[in-house]
């Protein structure tokens, strides 16, 4: 990979784990400085072993605003942050969501988005950036997802005026497919997963699903391109295609 990003600093919210973490390797990769947040030591450890030396770590509650503003004030100015983190969303039918359910869907994804994003904005260089990774449920009308799509879609309904408000800081998002992902090997038995994984290939063009490093590659690119702001990028091999 070239040095796009040499001599820059990126921070990555939920950067010890997945996307976020192949996010921060393909950072460094590209010549950034980086710092990782995540939600617990243990995996944070891990991370750090995983990125070059010299990269920090900061574990953080993204519920916990005090927390966020002192690793940030830790980490000190920097060029690009990335924002991938959530818990818990919204899934399955509607007629089944309550509100207490879509409630947790939004503190779990979109009020974390906002208070780091607000919060980073005193650190950001001028001429940096700031990628969400949001989710394809947005765009797509998929049955069971109407939840998640709510998550998504507002904020990818902030992008455009923020890239307005916010410029010269450059912002966009990457809006990933199904991705094979940590959450997805702890989530169900290998047998019925690689079903899963089999009937997602089935629907894309690239028949196959998306890996962590795929998503990452779409990050370091919004990160690096200084003509990419108010985007939302598709990286879900094709899906929004209908095919």
């Amino acid at each position: 990979m070239t040095q796009e990003l040499k001599g820059s600093r990126a921070l990555v919210f939920g950067g010890t784990s997945g996307i976020g973490l192949a996010s921060a390797r393909a950072l460094a990769a590209s010549g950034a400085a980086v710092g990782v947040v995540g939600s617990t030591a243990g995996n944070l450890e891990a991370a750090l072993k995983a990125l070059p030396d010299g990269s920090r770590g900061f574990a953080v509650d993204a519920a916990d605003g005090a927390a966020i503003a002192g690793a940030l004030a830790d980490f000190g100015a920097f060029d690009h942050l990335v924002v991938c983190v959530g818990g818990g969303s919204a899934i399955g039918p509607y007629r089944d969501l309550t509100e207490e359910k879509m409630r947790a869907g939004f503190d779990n994804k979109f009020w974390h988005y906002q208070r780091i994003t607000r919060a980073a904005l005193a650190h950001l260089r001028g001429a940096g950036s700031i990628t969400w990774v949001t989710g394809a449920a947005a765009r797509l009308a998929i049955r069971g997802m109407a939840g998640l799509a709510a998550t998504n879609g507002a904020l990818h309904a902030m992008v455009g005026p923020l890239a307005l408000e916010l410029a010269p800081l450059r912002v966009n998002a990457v809006s990933p497919g199904f991705i094979d992902t940590p959450y997805w090997r702890k989530a169900m038995p290998e047998a019925a997963r690689e079903k899963l994984y089999a009937d997602m290939a089935a629907v894309v063009p690239v028949r196959r699903v998306g890996t962590a490093e795929d998503v990452a590659g779409a990050v370091v690119m919004l990160a690096a391109n200084g003509f990419f702001t108010g985007a939302i990028l598709d990286c879900d091999g094709g899906r929004h295609l209908g095919a």
